[in-house]
């Protein structure tokens, strides 16, 4: 007897469909039989589903059978067939009736006993389901929220092989699980953190808020202590909420690779990443036999901190500098060719020289300048080109420290960085890129109209600091942006002399 089923395989983050073919024969030898490019994890599976179909109180079949996954050419490699494959069994020994099998397709890791346990890319399953117009997908308990998010089809949530089959029969109701957008976003879309932590460095929070307003990757110089790292962690904090549908593009990539926080179903924070230095090329950007996303596309839609940036290895770095253009990063294997999302906003950390004391007030820097040298070429000029803003954070003197005031907060910041989002949001309007830090050349020549003085002053570094024409441009960007947060058409001397301050390591070499 032959039954069929629906379920997905995860490719990268993408969820294909497969379908689950059990073929019983009776009067053949007995024996289980797995085709369809089966990974180590999937054929194993075979003696897990066994037992727990007995230990459920199914009968196993004493005959020939052949469990096919269909198409023969895609890799699976998961454990969430268990669940299909053992339905599929129970249905081609006729222990099960359901019509119900060709309206929902169903994922599940099975234990031993019969319970169910949670699957990685369960929120892409119940997408692809969606896509297919399916009824609806019958998932395990944990991941139940997670499915839940997509709307236009049912989630069923069941806690056992018992319980998948009774729903399946029609002898257990079981309603299909609710998602609530509101709670969740009151639950999980707070920040606990906020720049009001920060006590003085309000010119960096200037520069912070210019970087947020425009997508600019910003780089801190500073000496250790001096707050590079809250100032960082808090960025989230001040970039407009996430929207349904970035909040649904990150949340996949979570789920593919399982880092969603149990009880949570949905990303609705901006992601906030910081990878240590000693991160592979693969950890970073993404990698392995069957491409998983790295570091760089879970933070997609929210921002990547490389703290001690002249400590990563230098050709680890070199392999970001295609997706910070792009904003996608991809991989290319035997098997093909996977793309993941990575529109970030980069933020970096470095210290002066090896020391970190050079330019201290109070501690002297025993660097040579070869050492320092040394230490700033780890970071190579197309890098540091990519980087809009270059700032230094300098120590917070004492009586900033001690002060009860606490200086600019989130909220301050956020409604800035809003208003200067909405006025490239209508200036952009229909165009691919929304963001003065992603403008091209074209785009520059058409938005980033100068006053007559502004226009002088410009002429004047170009020729005094020798810039280079990218230098000219990530100018021009910072100067856009600055003016949008003043609400000007045009660009004056004044924005211009603030994005000219913005770029610390264009005055220090003379690029």
């Amino acid at each position: 007897m032959l039954a069929k089923l629906a379920t997905y395989s995860l490719l990268g983050i993408d969820a294909l469909p497969v379908a689950v073919e059990v073929d019983i024969s009776p009067s053949a030898m007995p024996k289980t039989i797995l085709v369809g490019l089966a990974e180590a994890a999937v054929r194993e599976s075979t003696h897990r589903i066994e037992r727990a179909l007995v230990n459920s109180g199914y009968v196993r079949p004493i005959d020939r059978v052949v469990i096919n996954l269909s198409p023969a050419d895609l890799p699976k490699e998961a454990a969430s067939f268990d669940l299909p494959i053992a339905v599929g069994i129970i249905a081609a020994s006729g222990q099960l009736e359901s019509d119900r099998l060709a309206d929902f397709a169903m994922v599940g890791e099975l234990a031993l006993d019969g319970t169910l346990r949670p699957v990685k890319g369960a929120l892409s399953m119940a997408l692809a389901a969606r896509d297919e117009k399916r009824r609806g997908l019958i998932v395990p308990a944990a991941n139940a929220q997670e499915a839940a998010v997509v709307e236009g089809i049912e989630v069923i949530a069941v806690a056992s092989l018992t319980e998948a089959v009774g729903f399946c029969t029609g002898q257990l109701d079981v309603s299909p699980t609710p998602f609530s957008w509101s709670a969740a976003v009151e639950q999980f879309g707070a920040y606990p953190i906020d720049y009001s932590d920060v006590k003085g460095q309000e010119v960096a929070k200037r520069a912070v808020t210019v970087a947020a307003s425009g997508g600019h990757h910003l780089l801190m110089i500073g000496s250790p202590g001096t707050g590079k790292t809250l100032l960082a962690q808090r960025l989230a904090t001040i970039l407009p909420p996430l929207s349904p549908e970035e909040s649904l593009q990150t949340t996949r990539i979570y789920s593919a690779v399982g880092r969603l926080e149990p009880g949570q179903p949905l990303l609705l924070r901006r992601p906030f990443r910081a990878p240590h230095h000693t991160i592979s090329e693969a950890g970073l950007v993404g990698g392995g036999s069957t491409p998983s996303p790295g570091e760089l596309s879970l933070a997609h839609q929210g921002v990547l901190f490389l703290d001690e940036l002249a400590e990563y290895n230098r050709r680890t770095l070199e392999v970001l500098r295609q997706p910070l253009e792009e904003g996608q990063v991809t991989i290319s294997r035997a098997m093909g060719s996977l793309t993941f999302p990575a529109a970030i906003m980069l933020v970096a950390a470095l210290n002066p020289c090896p020391c970190g004391f050079r330019g201290d007030p109070k501690r002297a820097c025993n660097c040579s300048p070869m050492q320092i040298e040394r230490y700033m070429g780890k970071i190579s000029g197309p890098l540091l080109d990519r980087l809009d803003i270059h700032i230094e954070v300098p120590p917070v003197p004492f009586r900033e420290l001690s002060t009860a005031t606490t200086g600019t907060n989130s909220a301050t910041m956020r409604e800035q960085v809003l208003a200067a989002r909405k006025r490239q949001a209508e200036r952009f309007a229909g165009a691919a890129n929304s963001l003065n830090g992603r403008m091209a050349p074209a785009q520059i020549r058409r938005y980033c109209k100068l006053t007559s003085t502004a226009e002088a002053l410009l002429k004047s570094v170009m020729e005094d600091l020798g810039l280079s024409a990218r230098a000219h441009d990530k100018i021009l960007r910072l100067a856009r942006t600055i003016a949008d947060l003043e609400g000007a058409e045009d660009i004056a001397d004044h924005h211009l002399s603030e994005a000219i301050n913005y770029r610390v390591l264009d005055r220090r070499l003379g690029k």
